[in-house]
């Protein structure tokens, strides 16, 4: 029955075998968000995520992702991670694309995420603890609450949140443990939410999803929800699957459909986990968590099928629109696919069920078969009640389109339409084009009526639609009508090549046309097309020959189409192609290049002109095409195609009638002698035409003839224009002094003054001095050149004394000026120089003023000595207020000079520059040097100046006062060979004078950092220990010692005796750095600094007796502590503890602790924390303590200090006395805590072994019992050891390590006891199964077997399977592959292993469940070899799975066909050649030609011709019968006569001639028969042949023969028949003409109605003929496949505007039909 079964089942993957381990197949890890992936989150050492793709499963994506969850998106490669927020409040939200590797979006959700999925491509549904919300990965929104969690869901664990197609209806569900009464009975819950009435509704349900059904007599599809529900209430047991329509119109009562779930007893605690709904089949699907389906026909919520369809739990699904079926993974991690097995679930729901109506909407709604009967039934019973709408609609919905046939559509034509209703075959196509498709017959039919009525923009609306099925018919209607493109996509559907190339062709569509020739094998005509479209299209001749032009090797040689243009005088069309054609620019086309080129320039020079400016043609005449384009004008062309100078010089002088861009151009490619020669002749023919042509020449081309050449070229002919104008366009180029130069030169003889006057002034690549010199010999009425030019090169003397001379002194005045006033002093001295009146140059200056540099003014004019010319402009500025520094200097400078009370000016001037005036001045007076140096702090200056003037007395005060640390650096550096003399008179002068410390400070600092230490203290002591104002001063007291201290050491003591006001504990600090203990241990004495005293003795003296002699004698406690921490530092514990406990001090406890731990001085410490504890409240104290009493074994002490008030850390003591070996205190201590695994691990070091097992149990510690297992195995205590392990073992993770402890010893026997002492626990889990057989499997194999058969479903059967491969147990290893489903495995070591593994009945079994073919043929062969009597029961069960070709190919290759004859006769009715003829090959063997006649009339598919050919020449007449009725079936009649009339078969023979239809054949029978003598046979003969011999013929034959009684009957029949037409052509004659009057009355009433054809919305049809009496009318001759045969014009109702359409319609092509009947025939009107 599993074949019948309407619902197919298969694994798809296994996720152990995509690297998924099986402690991460769980609810929370894995998620499937649709048919395409499945996501599993890996937890552990290195978390990651693995994504499986199912469209390639064995190549699985994994990516080191830490995540809570990961969701991949139901279409694209795109995963949503959630994880834990790092502030533990929240999850964060994160979307990346794996393939962009980008992240597209993240949030933080304030509260915990619950559940979230996938519910659309691009929007995830967010549940948290409140509420609902949904958030789209597009566009930067966060997510948006959708509605609040209702009070039902409170608690609950929610599995599901799901949302309709349109988001208006959302469905949350969530299970919560089950009542008290039933507890294993999971509750569930759902709260449905409309978004459009903001309200929710609480429900009990467990599963729930959305669909769409179409309810009779809605337009549009209901939104419908299915839930199934699960509930125990007051002893009562329900179980309910509920289909209710969601928003029901208003008015109209809600669909509400509801049936059982019928649950087996041993599944009474079962319930729902998921429902999926195949729109494909309309079938909702119920999985249950125990691995139940429940398959419900969703519109009526009718039971269809239910069976389990997993062993393991299911806890997750997800949907598979592609196959109408959905996906389930179990906790083994099997992912199944389960689908509508489409052969078997209408038979079953028929015959099983007995349901007809559901079966044939089931075949309707999903298009199934095996409802065919039903489909006809009920389409005959409502075409035969006259319900055409629903017949029609039934026949429209048959499945696989059984009905929509020729047949149905004569059926519905010959219905007439009564009055008042649409004409049924309306109603038919109605319904087709409502429903989707038509086929290719039924588009024909709609097709001719459409076109016949001229409405073709119906059928291109259609068409578009996808509405009509193409084919070659269709395209020919198309095509007639006009439309070409409609008509070649209909040839390319249906594969009509011929067509399909005349249509590329008309199109002209060529290239395409090449690409479908060729993929089809198809070679068109080219010439022919060609020839032809040169009449109707020449554009699309000339496409087509450069299409086939461009074919590699045309076909078509290209002179051949050239001529073809030509002789038709398309120059046009010729060169198209050509230009096309020649593109490759190959040598072997020169010919029709020069061809190409030479019809151009006789017809159309332009044309030509054009050709060869694109420069694509190369290997023509050149000198011929030279000439042509000479005669026809084109210059240009001649010249660039002539070789010989004579020639292009010869052409070049027509420069009119060229362009001269071009000419420029042209001049590129001629070498530079050439072209110097044709601009030579270009200026000798016409210089006033050619000159502007030839500087532009010139321009262009510089680089390449030579700037010096050109110029050359030019000034031979005296064209200094021409020089102007060509340097002009190339000066900004060059660099090039000589171009310059001439240019300039040029300009100004051309009088081109301001171009003369720019170039100076902007060029910076003339020569200037020639220049200069040829500006002054030029004299030109304008100086602004020469004035550019010697301002520009620093000529300005030359220009003053130039113009001077020259009385041009308003360009003096102009150039100083305007000009450059900066130049003024060159210009004011050049002027002193030639002795210029002093009035003309103090008047330049005065009108200068301020623009001029007075530095500079004042130098020049100093120069000359004289700068007292410059005193009223001085003054003139110092009145205007000018504070420039140099106006004061000079003003300075004279005022020194003249001894003008000069100090006065330097100490009140604030504007000079005191270094300048300085050193005027320092020549003169070195005094008033100082002054000015002091003023502007010129230090150096003034350092300088009184080292050199011995002024050291002045220079000592300067530096005091001006208290500057740089400044005495400098002059008390060692460098300074006056440093001497500067201390003395800072010593002796400056610092005894000076009342402000800051110069003392500062003055003491530099002594300091110049290192002066004698000189300081010198210095110090004058002013220290001498009377004065500083001599209590507690800085400099300070400064004294520490110098003292730092030079001369000898004076320290008597330093710290005589002064008092120093700072004891720094200079005390500074002594002890500089090594002098005694100094400041004195110092410390002096200030009581006692602490710091014994320091000095501990640290630095290091001398502990005289410390401790110290500490004795004051007595300080802070004392006595100092000197313990030096005893503790150097590990003298015993006596630091003696002195901590003098000073009563607890602050280092822990250093004490710690070095007594260092020194085992135990003793003390006990002492010294009694005191400590008094003190000290610190649980470190107390463990110190209580860890002390133990390493000294007062255990009394012990036992009573843990029994009192304390803050010890026993713990930590404990395991410390357990590291130091002390056991006893140990064992005191753990009792004590209680620690009963440290205790457990302390009574085996004792050897107390059942104390220690009774301390494990209490400790209940898996380390605990291992450690107490382990010392009992090693003390040979098993039985304790066993209690231990059986602890131990129901760890899995243990498991392994207790096995390999025992096995490495060697204790096999007891490790076994101890597994299968194990297996009986309650705790057992599948480790200590598989753990059991693995042993078994090393050493007792003879339990193996039993054990895999008892314990098979509680094993890790791939961990076994390995075990027991290595260790060779095949029959027990193929007992484990088929309990794991690996039946392609079990199968091949049953056979590799067929003495240990093989058991035929078993082998069957597993057998028919392999999935890999190939073990098939391996288990052909292995029977061929083993066991060749069971080969065909073996095969029988395989009869449905094997490639029988491949089987028949196998045994015939090995001789063993004869031995499996019942099996080839089984599997024969799947019609393949090789069954058939190997079939047939043992029958002709056993001469068997019944059986042979049957098959070979049955089945068909061998190679039949072979089989005649050998049948032919048998022994046997049968045979040979037989292979003449092969030869018939093959069409080989004349072969098949030739058979029968050997063997004298007449009737045969008779029957083959009849059959073939052909007259040649029966006419050569008949002569055979007369030859032959057989009378009786010819007789015969014409009776069979009858329609095939013509009257003529036999009477013929018989007169000649003498055979016309024979003939007679034959003669008498044909009369018969043809009188019988006769009357009947004659009657069909009036009725027609009766039909032509009605049909014109008709017209007549009925014009007004033609267009009433509105109301027939689903044809889209408008304005159509109807036929006779406004129906149905027989169609045009031509359009039904053959000659029209009488009809009787149907009757309908003239009321039906519907009907009237297709009346005219109908009517129109009666009238086309007769039209072409009377065109074609000359007997007048027929039908």
């Amino acid at each position: 029955m599993a074949g019948a079964a309407p619902v197919a089942l298969k694994e798809v993957l296994q996720l152990a075998d995509a690297g998924v381990s099986p402690q991460n197949v769980t609810f929370t890890n894995v998620t499937m968000e649709s048919e395409k992936s499945i996501c599993v989150r890996e937890v552990g050492a290195s978390n990651s995520v693995i994504v499986v793709d199912l469209a390639n499963p064995s190549s699985p994506m994994k990516r080191p992702i830490t995540a809570d969850s990961a969701l991949m998106n139901p279409v694209e490669k795109i995963i949503a991670l959630k994880a834990a927020s790092a502030a533990g409040q929240g999850d964060n939200l994160q979307i990346f694309n794996l393939e962009a590797k980008q992240k597209l979006k993240s949030v933080l959700i304030p509260e915990q995420v619950v559940f979230w999925k996938w519910i659309s491509s691009t929007k995830l549904g967010i549940v948290t603890g409140t509420a609902v919300f949904h958030w789209d990965m597009n566009g930067t929104s966060d997510p948006v609450k959708a509605f609040d969690r209702t009070a039902n869901l409170e608690g609950t664990q929610i599995i599901n949140y799901r949302v309709d197609s349109v988001e208006k209806w959302s469905v949350l569900i969530g299970i919560a443990p089950g009542n008290a009464e039933r507890p294993q009975l999971v509750k569930g819950f759902m709260q449905l939410y409309s978004v459009d009435q903001k309200r929710s509704q609480a429900l009990e349900a467990h599963a729930a999803a959305f669909s769409t059904i179409k309810v009779p007599g809605r337009a549009a599809p209901s939104t419908v929800i299915s839930f199934a529900q699960k509930t125990f209430n007051n002893g009562v047991l329900t179980s309910k699957l509920h289909v209710i329509e969601l928003g029901a119109p208003a008015g109209t009562p809600p669909l509400k459909k509801n049936a059982e779930l019928f649950f087996p007893p041993e599944f009474a605690d079962d319930f729902p986990v998921a429902m999926q709904i195949s729109e494909k089949y309309g079938l909702v699907y119920v999985i249950t968590k125990l691995g139940l389906l429940f398959v419900y026909d969703l519109a009526t919520a009718t039971a269809v099928y239910r069976n389990r369809i997993s062993q393991d739990p299911i806890f997750l699904t997800a949907n598979s629109p592609s196959t109408g079926g959905f996906y389930a993974i179990n906790r083994r991690g099997q992912v199944l696919l389960a689908t509508v097995n489409e052969a078997t679930m209408v038979p079953f729901v028929s015959q099983q069920l007995g349901n007809l109506e559901l079966a044939m909407a089931l075949a309707s709604r999903g298009n199934l078969p095996g409802a065919e009967p039903l489909i006809i039934q009920n389409f005959e019973k409502l075409f035969n009640q006259g319900q055409f709408k629903e017949a029609a609609e039934a026949a429209a919905a048959s499945p696989q389109g059984s009905l929509r046939t020729k047949e149905t559509i004569e059926r519905f034509k010959q219905v007439p339409a009564q009055p008042g209703t649409t004409n049924p075959l309306l109603v038919y196509f109605g319904t087709l084009l409502q429903k989707g498709q038509l086929n290719a017959f039924e588009s024909v039919e709609l097709s001719k009526l459409v076109i016949g009525q001229n409405k073709k923009a119906l059928l291109d609306g259609w068409f578009k639609e996808g509405k009509l099925s193409p084919s070659e018919e269709l395209g020919d209607l198309f095509k007639g009508a006009g439309d070409n493109a409609t008509a070649l996509a209909c040839y390319q559907s249906t594969g009509s090549t011929t067509k399909v190339v005349e249509g590329f062709a008309a199109a002209g569509d060529f290239e395409n046309m090449v690409k479908y020739s060729t993929a089809n094998g198809y070679k068109p005509d080219y010439l022919y097309l060609m020839q032809r479209m040169m009449m109707d299209n020449p554009e699309a001749a000339v496409n087509l020959a450069k299409m086939v032009a461009r074919q590699p090797g045309p076909p078509i040689d290209l002179n051949t189409m050239t001529d073809l243009f030509l002789q038709r005088n398309a120059v046009r069309e010729a060169t198209a192609f050509l230009l096309d054609a020649l593109q490759e620019d190959k040598p072997e086309h020169a010919m029709l290049q020069t061809k190409l080129l030479e019809i151009n320039l006789v017809t159309n020079p332009q044309v030509a002109d054009a050709i060869l400016a694109n420069e694509t043609l190369h290997h023509y005449d050149r000198p011929r095409i030279a000439q042509l384009s000479e005669k026809a004008g084109l210059y240009m062309r001649a010249m660039r195609h002539y070789t010989d100078l004579k020639d292009i010089k010869r052409v070049i002088v027509n420069t009119h009638a060229m362009d001269p861009q071009q000419l420029i151009e042209y001049f590129g490619t001629l070498s530079s002698e050439w072209a110097l020669e044709c601009l030579k002749e270009l200026l000798a023919s016409n210089i006033a035409q050619n000159l502007q042509l030839v500087v532009q020449i010139a321009k262009e081309y510089t680089e390449q003839l030579g700037a010096d050449k050109i110029i050359a070229l030019l000034e031979g002919v005296n064209s200094y224009n021409g020089l102007y104008y060509y340097l002009g366009a190339y000066l900004a180029f060059s660099e090039d002094p000589e171009v310059h130069y001439k240019y300039i030169e040029a300009a100004a003889k051309t009088q081109q003054i301001k171009e003369v006057e720019r170039v100076t002034r902007e060029s910076n690549f003339y020569p200037p001095e020639r220049t200069r010199d040829f500006l002054m010999d030029a004299k030109l009425p304008d100086a602004r050149p020469l004035i550019n030019v010697c301002d520009r090169f620093d000529m300005v003397g030359d220009l003053t004394q130039f113009l001077y001379t020259n009385n041009m002194l308003r360009y003096i005045e102009g150039y100083v000026q305007k000009v450059n006033p900066a130049r003024a002093p060159e210009v004011v001295g050049a002027l002193l120089d030639a002795e210029a009146p002093d009035e003309f140059v103090n008047n330049l200056i005065l009108s200068v003023r301020s623009l001029i540099p007075v530095e500079r003014l004042c130098a020049e004019v100093e120069q000359r000595n004289r700068l007292k010319l410059l005193s009223p402009f001085l003054e003139h500025l110092v009145s205007e207020g000018s504070q420039d520094p140099h106006v004061h200097n000079a003003l300075g400078k004279i005022i020194i000079d003249s001894q003008n009370n000069p100090d006065h000016f330097l100490t009140t001037n604030p504007f000079y520059d005191s270094l300048v005036v300085g050193k005027y001045a320092e020549k003169r007076d070195p005094h008033l040097a100082c002054v000015a140096y002091k003023r502007g702090q010129c230090d150096d200056a003034l350092i300088d100046c009184t080292n050199r003037n011995s002024l050291f007395k002045l220079q000592a005060r300067y530096v005091a006062e001006r208290q500057d640390p740089q400044l005495w650096a400098k002059v008390l550096d060692d460098s300074n060979t006056y440093r001497r003399q500067h201390i003395d008179q800072v010593v002796s002068t400056a610092l005894p004078e000076s009342k402000n410390p800051e110069q003392v400070s500062i003055a003491v600092k530099a002594f300091m950092a110049a290192n002066l230490q004698a000189e300081l203290i010198e210095l110090l002591e004058k002013i220290v220990l001498q009377t004065s104002s500083f001599s209590n001063n507690h800085n400099l007291q300070n400064l004294l010692i520490i110098t003292a201290i730092k030079s001369d050491k000898s004076r320290v003591k008597d330093y710290v005796h005589r002064l008092d006001n120093f700072d004891g504990p720094a200079v005390g600090e500074i002594a002890v750095g500089y090594e002098m203990f005694e100094e400041a241990f004195e110092i410390y004495k002096k200030f009581e600094l006692q602490v710091l005293a014994i320091k000095v003795l501990l640290d630095h003296v290091q001398d502990l007796d005289r410390a401790h002699e110290y500490a004795s004698k004051v007595d300080d406690p802070e004392v006595w502590s100092e000197l313990g921490h030096t005893q503790l530092s150097q590990d003298l514990v015993d006596d630091a503890i003696e002195s901590y406990l003098r000073a009563n001090d607890s602050s280092r406890h822990l250093d004490v602790i710690q070095k007594a731990a260092q020194t085992d001085s135990y003793e003390a410490l006990v002492k010294y924390l009694l005191m400590v504890r008094k003190k000290v409240k610190d649980s470190k104290v107390d463990t110190e303590l209580v860890y002390a009493y133990a390493r000294t074994s007062q255990l009394g002490p012990l036992e009573e200090f843990i029994s009192g008030t304390h803050q010890a850390n026993l713990q930590s003591v404990g395991d410390r006395c357990f590291e130091a070996k002390s056991y006893d205190a140990a064992r005191i201590l753990f009792t004590h805590i209680p620690n009963w695994g440290r205790l457990a691990s302390t009574l085996v070091r004792l050897h107390q072994f059942q104390q220690a097992v009774d301390a494990a149990r209490k400790a209940n510690s898996p380390r605990t019992w291992k450690e107490v297992c382990y010392a009992c195995v090693e003390e040979g205590e098993f039985r304790l050891a066993q209690l231990c392990g059986l602890n131990i073992i129901i760890n899995a993770d243990d498991l392994e390590e207790v096995s390999d402890f025992y096995q490495r010893r060697g204790f096999f026997d007891q490790l076994i006891t101890l597994m299968e002492s194990g297996i009986g626990l309650e705790r057992a889990h599948m480790g200590i199964f598989t753990e059991l057989g693995i042993l078994y499997a090393k050493y007792k194999p003879e339990k193996l077997m039993e054990h895999l058969k008892l314990f098979s479903a509680r094993i890790n059967i791939p961990r076994l399977i390995r075990v027991t491969e290595e260790y060779q147990h095949w029959a027990e290893l193929t007992f484990l592959y088929v309990q794991y489903d690996e039946f392609d495995n079990a199968a091949l070591i049953m056979i590799a292993h067929a003495p240990a593994a093989w058991e035929h009945t078993h082998f069957k079994d597993v057998l028919v469940k392999v999935s890999n073919v190939e073990v098939y043929y391996k288990a052909i062969s292995f029977y061929l070899k083993s066991h060749p009597q069971l080969l065909t029961d073996m095969l029988k069960v395989l009869e449905s799975r094997v490639d029988h070709s491949r089987v028949v190919l196998l045994l015939r290759r090995d001789g063993h066909l004869p031995l499996v004859k019942d099996y080839l006769l089984s599997v024969q009715k799947t019609n393949l050649a090789a069954v058939n003829e190997a079939v047939n090959e043992l029958l002709v063997e056993e001469d068997n030609f019944e059986a042979l006649r049957e098959s070979v009339t049955t089945y068909d598919n061998f190679d039949q011709l072979a089989l005649a050919a050998r049948l032919e020449k048998h022994d046997l007449m049968e045979f040979r019968r037989i292979a003449a009725l092969i030869y018939k079936k093959n069409l080989r009649w004349r072969k098949a006569v030739d058979l029968a009339k050997t063997d004298s078969l007449f009737k045969d023979a008779m029957e083959t001639a009849a059959q073939s239809g052909d007259k040649a054949l029966a006419e050569e029978l008949l002569h055979f028969f007369v030859d032959s003598g057989e009378k009786e046979s010819f007789a015969a003969h014409l009776f069979t042949c009858y329609d095939l011999i013509s009257p003529d013929v036999a009477l013929e034959v018989a007169w000649l023969h003498g055979l016309m009684d024979f003939v007679f009957p034959y003669l008498v029949q044909f009369l018969k028949q043809y009188s019988t037409s006769v009357d009947t052509l004659m009657a069909e004659r009036k009725e027609m003409l009766a039909a032509r009057k009605k049909e014109d009355d008709a017209n007549a009433a009925n014009a007004a109605q033609n267009n009433a054809h509105l109301g027939l919305a689903p044809l889209m049809l408008t304005q159509g003929p109807a036929g006779p009496d406004g129906g149905y009318g027989p169609p045009p001759p031509g359009y039904g496949g053959g000659p029209p045969g009488p009809r009787r014009p149907a009757t309908v109702s003239s009321s039906s505007s519907n009907d009237l359409l297709l009346l005219d319609l109908l009517l129109a092509e009666s009238r086309q039909g007769i039209s072409r009947t009377n065109s074609t025939c000359s007997c007048g009107p027929h039908w």
